[in-house]
């Protein structure tokens, strides 16, 4: 588990970016596989689920993740739901004490957001369409309806596929450039003609930063690189494999 010093550091807030390592998983999915949607044997992931969740103080029923769809919605969490029937949402926030808001990525970056002082937490799963939408800043406005000051939020980019790593055709960039021909910045030149490398990781930090909030910060581990320590969607295509895993990462309030 990959703890941010940013996020460390507050009280009354529990986390941790998790990796691939200590679970019960074999072959593709080995061995700390979290994701209920993968193919992997249901048990397995569940008694994953129930050591990330013992590892952060919390009840495995009371550890959160929602059927990520590469969108901008944001809900906001109450209480917990059935495993099997996960709203649709690919950000949470939340007031209320020992709710895990849990996150699955597999090169997607996971976002976590934490202002200790209102007692609000936020997470939202990142790849470039959320990113492009504004996950980010729905997380941060939903924050702000529960009573979280935007001066008071600390975001952390976790692992994600790094820009050496995710080359991109040229409607991708059309899309980006549209939005802004600043975002220029964030694509450099591939080997093959008019393809570019993106930077996920650049562009969610400088959207950050645009919202005004307390801090950003970013743990640079590459998820593509790092076989040993996490799952990657591209790897596994690049490869042909059957299917991946997916690493979770975790916010709760004390």
């Amino acid at each position: 588990m990959v703890e941010a010093q940013a996020l460390a550091q507050l009280p009354g807030i529990r986390h941790g970016f998790f990796e691939r390592k200590n679970g019960a998983s074999q072959g593709l999915y080995t061995s700390l596989n979290c994701g209920l949607g993968s193919g992997d044997d249901r048990q397995t992931v569940l008694k994953n689920r129930t050591a990330v969740a013992t590892r952060l103080s919390l009840a495995p029923a009371h550890l959160l993740t929602a059927y990520q769809h590469h969108s901008p919605d944001v809900i906001t969490v109450t209480e917990p739901w059935n495993i099997t029937e996960p709203p649709k949402a690919d950000g949470m926030v939340t007031n209320v004490s020992n709710i895990g808001l849990g996150l699955l990525t597999a090169d997607c970056a996971p976002v976590l957001f934490a202002d200790a002082t209102s007692g609000v937490i936020g997470a939202a799963h990142a790849g470039w369409r959320g990113a492009i939408a504004g996950v980010t800043d729905n997380i941060i406005t939903a924050m702000e309806n529960l009573g979280s000051q935007r001066s008071k939020i600390i975001a952390v980019i976790g692992p994600a596929i790094s820009q050496n790593a995710y080359e991109v055709g040229p409607e991708f960039i059309e899309n980006f450039l549209a939005q802004d021909p600043a975002h220029q910045q964030f694509f450099k030149p591939s080997l093959r003609e008019k393809h570019f490398m993106f930077d996920l990781p650049g562009y969610l930090t400088h959207r950050l930063e645009r919202a005004n909030i307390s801090a950003v910060s970013s743990i640079e581990k590459c998820t593509y690189a790092h076989e040993d320590q996490f799952f990657s969607y591209r790897r596994a295509t690049h490869r042909n494999e059957d299917d991946y895993g997916r690493q979770i990462s975790v916010i709760t309030l004390s």
